[in-house]
C-alpha cells in the first residue's frame, strides 16, 4: 500500500529556505534516511516556500487565481514522501525516522491511488488539492466515481505535462507522527480543528508561473475547494 507523508512546519527558519547552508544540511539528513530506507520510498520532493505559491480557488462557479504568501497559515507543507509499506505500522516506522518529526511533525495517510514519478526537475510543480473536511468524498461511492471521471478527463487533456499524482483516503485514516524527548507521539485523525484537508495531489511540468497557473486552473475542484501550487526544488541542480 502507498502512504502519503506530508512534512509540515514553519517557514520562518533558514532550514526552510532553499540555497541556505541550513537547508543544505537538512537535505543531507533526508539523503541519509533515503540511503537507509530507499527501497520503501516511492516518491517525494521538497517545495519552495509558500511566498512563491499560486492559489487557485473555486467559489460560486468562478475560478480565482492569486499569489502567495498565505499569512493565515502558520505552518505549511514543505515537502512530501510517498512510502510503499505493508501496513500503517510499517509506514509509521519509516516516518518516525524523518528529521521533521523532531521539530514539527508529519502526517501519514494512505493513498487510494498513486501514479509514480521520475526524479523531480527544476520545471516541476506540485498542486495540493484542499477541500473542507465536510466535503471529502468517500472512495467507492457514486460521488467518488463522478469525481474520478472528471480527474481522468483532466489527465487526458494534460497528459504531456503530468508527471505524477495520487488521491488520498479520508482524514479519518490519517496519523500524525511526532517525536518529543525521544518519545513517539501518535495522533489519529480526523482532525476537527482543521477546516481543510489535502484530498489529492498532482505533479506536473510547466515552463513558468503562467503555464503552471493555467494547468492548475483546469484541475477539477469542488465548490469552495482550492489548489495550492508550489514549485518543486531541484535537489540535483
Amino acid at each position: 500500500m502507498h502512504y502519503l507523508v506530508t512534512l509540515v512546519g514553519r517557514e520562518d527558519t533558514p532550514a526552510a529556505q532553499p540555497g541556505t547552508p541550513e537547508f543544505d544540511a537538512e537535505v543531507t539528513r533526508y539523503a541519509e534516511f533515503e540511503e537507509k530506507e530507499g527501497a520503501a520510498v516511492a516518491g517525494g520532493a521538497a517545495l519552495f516556500p509558500s511566498a512563491e505559491a499560486i492559489q487557485v480557488r473555486r467559489a460560486g462557479g468562478q475560478t480565482l487565481v492569486t499569489d502567495g504568501p498565505f499569512t493565515e497559515q502558520a505552518e505549511v507543507v514543505g515537502g512530501f514522501y510517498v512510502f510503499e509499506a505493508a501496513d500503517l505500522d510499517e509506514a509509521i516506522r519509516l516516518a518516525r525516522q524523518l528529521p521533521a518529526v523532531d521539530s514539527d511533525g508529519v502526517e501519514v495517510r494512505p493513498l487510494v491511488e498513486w501514479m509514480p514519478h521520475d526524479t523531480p526537475r527544476a520545471d516541476w510543480w506540485m498542486a495540493l488539492l484542499w477541500e473542507s473536511s465536510a466535503a471529502v468524498v468517500e472512495p467507492g461511492t457514486p460521488e467518488w466515481d463522478t469525481m474520478a471521471a472528471e480527474h481522468a478527463r483532466f489527465g487526458e487533456k494534460y497528459a504531456d505535462a503530468l508527471r505524477g499524482g495520487g488521491a488520498l483516503r479520508p482524514p479519518s485514516t490519517a496519523t500524525t507522527v511526532r517525536v518529543r524527548d525521544g518519545q513517539l507521539l501518535l495522533t489519529d485523525g480526523p482532525y476537527p480543528e482543521f477546516a481543510e484537508v489535502i484530498d489529492r495531489l498532482y505533479l506536473f511540468a510547466a515552463e513558468g508561473r503562467d503555464r503552471a497557473a493555467e494547468i492548475a486552473a483546469a484541475i477539477p475542484l469542488g465548490d469552495g475547494g482550492r489548489a495550492e501550487v508550489r514549485q518543486i526544488v531541484d535537489l540535483d541542480a
